[in-house]
């Protein structure tokens, strides 16, 4: 291919949910990872704190990338691979899936041309090529173009847009093979009791009290407590193996998560690291996962959760509440789960690397 960076690469720039993603065609990109990957890193400008010099914007929320591609199975209508950028490091990984960047995925595959809009509403069923898994997305597609405009608003994100509807099937064990990979609903790691669960996004489920946490702290207090995060790191380096993930040193699952009882009306209260830096929210599938834990009779989540009357399961965070619908059968068991986001178009263009 030509020299992207004297000739650019087509790019969408996305917000999704509460994340930002440069969104690319996988036929604008080199086929070899290797080649890609070093092409993302100077696309982004990692490593580098700041990412000066290109488009990331020194967190881990707005470092990410979405890449699209004709459908691979007869069951969806796009292929969506997620990579994580790292800030600071020269890693680009695909080790997780992204629920919030997913929102933008539907939007995004219409305004590329990857799938066709129908008058009103556009169904687009999403390969999440990380998991396996298909998603099914409800776009809003007035006059078969994509609409951004509208009254759903989300926690994190200002103002109110179109809603974007997902429904997850068969999420139990994404990465770790199975929902609760230890087998235990509760274990005890370096001293820590703590939940290892996989519906949708690997994590591990820890009580705030047990760090001598409040659980209500905002992100730049849990950021500046270095014995807290060098605590984290060493149970998530050791729940690892346990998981199936292997090591996860330069891995960036599982995420930790820091729960406590709700105190604004909602199911259960976290403080999410991912891994190693606070989430100013909650990933959508990480979400997922706590509610799926709140209903787990004898895990960490199940001692702080308040269980909604219904299916609708709002998962406190820093920045206000994430809801998750969990379908449960008539013995409480998970069957599927759902969430509602907001995407929006940011820009559209070229982007030009660093030579």
């Amino acid at each position: 291919m030509s020299d992207p960076s004297l000739e650019g690469v087509a790019c969408l720039w996305m917000r999704g949910g509460t994340s930002k993603a440069a969104v690319f065609l996988a036929s604008d990109l080199p086929s070899d990872p290797k080649e890609r990957d070093g092409l993302l890193l100077r696309i982004m400008g990692s490593p580098d704190a700041r990412q000066i010099d290109g488009i990331g914007g020194a967190d881990p929320l707005t470092s990410k990338v979405a890449i699209l591609s004709p459908a691979s199975r007869s069951d969806a209508d796009i292929d969506y691979l997620f990579l994580q950028v790292f800030v600071d490091q020269p890693v680009v990984t695909d080790a997780q899936a992204c629920g919030n960047i997913l929102a933008a995925v539907g939007p995004a595959a219409i305004e590329r041309g990857l799938v066709s809009a129908v008058h009103g509403t556009t169904p687009v069923r999403i390969h999440m090529v990380n998991t396996g898994e298909v998603s099914l997305a409800q776009v809003s597609t007035p006059g078969r173009k994509v609409s951004y405009a509208g009254n759903a608003s989300i926690d994190g994100v200002p103002g109110c847009h179109a809603a974007i509807p997902l429904l997850f099937q068969n999420t139990e064990g994404s990465m770790c093979g199975k929902l609760l990979p230890s087998g235990n609903v509760r274990d005890l790691i370096e001293g820590v009791e703590c939940t290892m669960i996989d519906n949708g996004m690997p994590i591990v489920i820890l009580r705030a009290s047990d760090f001598g946490l409040a659980g209500t702290e905002g992100c730049d207090e849990l950021e500046a407590n270095i014995e807290l995060k060098s605590r984290l790191e060493a149970i998530r380096l050791a729940v690892g193996p346990v998981m199936n993930l292997g090591d996860v040193k330069e891995k960036s699952v599982p995420k930790m998560t820091l729960v406590s009882r709700p105190v604004n009306g909602g199911t259960i209260s976290t403080r999410s690291f991912i891994p190693h830096r606070c989430h100013a929210s909650i990933g959508v599938f990480a979400a997922v996962s706590v509610a799926t834990a709140c209903t787990l009779p004898g895990s960490v989540a199940a001692d702080a959760a308040q269980l909604p009357l219904d299916d609708r399961f709002l998962i406190e965070h820093p920045g206000g509440a994430a809801e998750v619908l969990i379908h449960r059968d008539s013995e409480g068991r998970t069957e599927g789960a759902g969430t509602l986001r907001t995407a929006r178009k940011l820009f559209e263009g070229r982007v030009f690397p660093a030579p």
